[in-house]
């Protein structure tokens, strides 16, 4: 693949990949434990997957920009692929809304989420010539505890507010 030879393409699709998957897995899981509304996660995640793919990309291209180093190229290749890359994986999301009951969906999403980083870490780790295993472990650590937080500030908000 041509396109991932670039550096701003490798840097805006594990970038725009990594925040599509943990940041929609958040909203998904704080959403559904404060709401327990499809509507309300489906919405969420339709959002996130315009408003903040949008905002993404826009902060990769300023801080490519910022680098004095960069190319032009760089910075739109960057640019674009966060976007895209943030876009399609935070999409990916409504599939599971779409298909299942909401309590399967949460749970389906789960599993693709926490699939896609482990993939990501994996060749992530092998182009540093890094062991596998620690870095995978790391980012679905992360991951975890992005979901927990959300999921019991949904809850809290949910209890106090809804």
């Amino acid at each position: 693949m041509d396109f991932l030879k670039s550096d701003g393409a490798r840097t805006g699709l594990y970038f725009g990949a990594t925040s599509g998957v943990i940041t929609t897995l958040g909203l998904l899981t704080g959403l559904y434990a404060g709401t327990g509304a499809v509507g309300a996660v489906l919405g969420g995640i339709l959002v996130i997957a315009v408003a903040d793919s949008m905002s993404d990309a826009l902060g990769i291209h300023l801080a490519e920009e910022a680098d004095p180093n960069t190319t032009s190229a760089h910075v739109w290749s960057a640019t674009i692929s966060t976007f895209i890359a943030k876009f399609v994986f935070a999409i990916s999301f409504a599939v599971p809304l779409l298909l299942l009951p909401l309590r399967m969906a949460v749970i389906a999403s789960l599993v693709w989420g926490m699939g896609v980083i482990t993939v990501l870490s994996y060749f992530l780790a092998k182009s540093t010539q890094e062991r596998p295993l620690p870095i995978i472990l790391e980012h679905l650590g992360i991951a975890a505890l992005v979901v927990l937080l959300s999921h019991l500030i949904g809850a809290w908000v949910g209890a106090n507010f809804g």
